[in-house]
């Protein structure tokens, strides 16, 4: 059982260290709002890794995998947010950006990151396959009870946990100052691959 459950942590924590989505959202919040915005976009993420571990565990697997429509509308529904998400980064590209104190970040902004990341989490529906073949692949055929109870906490450390690192990291003064220095660049960047993550989910939908 501890065996199962390590390399599932294993497999989620390389899946979250690749580039995706994810990493780009936490590193513009923490870059270009706030450390602890970026740390609360973090803690989103994780609460959504905690309802794909949870659906993974009742079949999640099994469901998409026999009922095509929903990882089609899946697949829709998350490209269209990343598209949406791209542009908007993208418009901003020319604002000027007021970095906030982190301890006078007020309770909208940090809901609105909390959000942000929780959303763009659960969007995605290449994290709920990777979350379901995962579990489908390592969880023994005869699933101990406790696992259900240590499996989502444990997958929530793992995922919010890289990414308070990333938040901390990109949020320091000198990583901050270079990104204000090429804002214009780095934010139309960041919007065209959201665009085109988005759109290439969208397009693997309709060939589909």
């Amino acid at each position: 059982m501890l065996f199962s459950i390590v390399l599932i942590l294993g497999a989620l924590l390389a899946g979250a260290v690749s580039p995706g989505p994810s990493f780009v959202l936490v590193a513009k919040v923490a870059m270009g709002v706030s450390r602890i915005d970026g740390i609360v976009a973090a803690v989103g993420m994780g609460i959504g890794g905690v309802i794909f571990s949870a659906l993974s565990l009742m079949g999640l697997h099994t469901i998409l995998t026999n009922i095509p429509a929903l990882y089609f509308l899946l697949k829709i529904v998350g490209g269209f947010y990343l598209v949406y998400m791209g542009v908007r980064i993208w418009r901003g590209a020319n604002e000027p950006l007021i970095i906030n104190d982190d301890r006078v970040c007020s309770q909208g902004s940090l809901k609105k990151s909390f959000l942000v990341g929780f959303f763009t989490q659960i969007s995605n529906p290449k994290t709920a396959i990777v979350y379901g073949s995962i579990f489908a692949a390592l969880l023994p055929s005869e699933i101990p009870v406790i696992i259900y109870y240590v499996l989502p906490p444990l997958v929530f450390f793992v995922e919010s946990g890289w990414y308070v690192f990333v938040a901390l990291i990109l949020s320091s003064e000198s990583p901050r100052a270079a990104y204000l220095r090429s804002k214009l660049l780095l934010d139309r960047l960041a919007g065209c691959i959201m665009v085109g993550l988005g759109s290439k989910l969208i397009a693997g939908a309709s060939s589909q």
